[in-house]
């Protein structure tokens, strides 16, 4: 059975209920919101357009609009990004801040990210750039330039109440990932290792990088280990790194995406904090855990 789900900005609610009942009134389905003016859902609708009826309706609304099976909805692990995902910045685009060259590190993020370079040159290329950098400057950056992506402490603190293994994977750094991933409930967390002289970075990343490839294969490690088909799995990012790991997952989203992940993700958010994937997972608010 498909059910529609229909989700917004918590920060700037726009679920429309004479838009919803609209919809509702072309592709059938019972209506059930799982959040007042943020999320919905259309449960068992019988139209074969029922998606694009959905996508035409909200044209002019920040609002996302995907289609899910009710068949293990609710997944059992999830596998997340951390830069742009789980936080709301690039760390290493802070770090070059720090060194006063943001802009030209944050420019070969931006092409990695989009898939125009590859990802271990580009980041080695970066690292380098930031050789010289003190330990404590990097401290001082994740402490006063890093916040939190809305909604993700819930959506992890949720998924785990209710089960779920969770994994951050990072082709960021783990100086990052370790202190993020404990902050916000992760089981575990994978990153690359910057190498250090005397606390002060060499501008060199030890092997083997963690990129695509690391991340796929986490999601199957883990899986395997938790003895779970792969339909029962979560992926989460927005960088082209991300889009193996997201294509492979029972449930893969792109998340304020770059372009080429969100065409190849068969589920995406542009409006939506990560809380819009409990609604995908047919959670309601009252059932998050904060």
């Amino acid at each position: 059975m498909s059910v529609l789900v229909l989700s917004t900005n918590p920060a700037n609610p726009e679920l429309d209920g004479n838009l919803i009942e609209q919809v509702k009134n072309d592709i059938g389905g019972q209506m059930n919101w799982l959040q007042k003016d943020v999320g919905c859902e259309l449960i068992g609708f019988k139209a074969k357009d029922g998606f694009e009826t959905a996508q035409t309706a909200f044209a002019d609304s920040a609002v996302d609009v995907n289609v899910v099976s009710d068949e293990k909805r609710r997944k059992q692990l999830l596998i997340a990004d951390m830069d742009s995902t789980m936080i709301n910045e690039e760390c290493i685009d802070e770090l070059g801040d720090a060194l006063g060259i943001k802009a030209e590190i944050a420019e070969i993020t931006a092409r990695a990210m989009r898939g125009e370079l590859a990802f271990e040159a580009a980041l080695d290329e970066r690292v380098k750039l930031l050789k010289g950098l003190p330990l404590d400057r990097i401290k001082e950056v994740r402490r006063e330039q890093i916040s939190y992506a809305a909604g993700g402490r819930a959506l992890v603190q949720t998924m785990r109440a209710y089960g779920a293994y969770t994994a951050l994977v990072s082709g960021g750094f783990t100086l990052f990932a370790d202190y993020f991933a404990k902050r916000i409930g992760f089981d575990e967390a994978t990153a690359n290792v910057l190498e250090f002289e005397n606390d002060t970075l060499t501008g060199t990343v030890a092997r083997p990088i963690v990129g695509q490839d690391t991340k796929l294969e986490k999601l199957q490690s883990l899986a395997k280990a938790h003895e779970l088909d792969l339909s029962q799995t979560m992926a989460v990012g927005d960088g082209a790194n991300d889009l193996k790991m997201i294509k492979a997952a029972g449930m893969g989203v792109a998340i304020h995406a770059k372009p080429v992940v969100a065409a190849e993700a068969k589920y995406r958010f542009n409006h939506s904090d990560l809380t819009g994937l409990l609604f995908l997972q047919g959670f309601a608010e009252e059932d998050f855990v904060r």
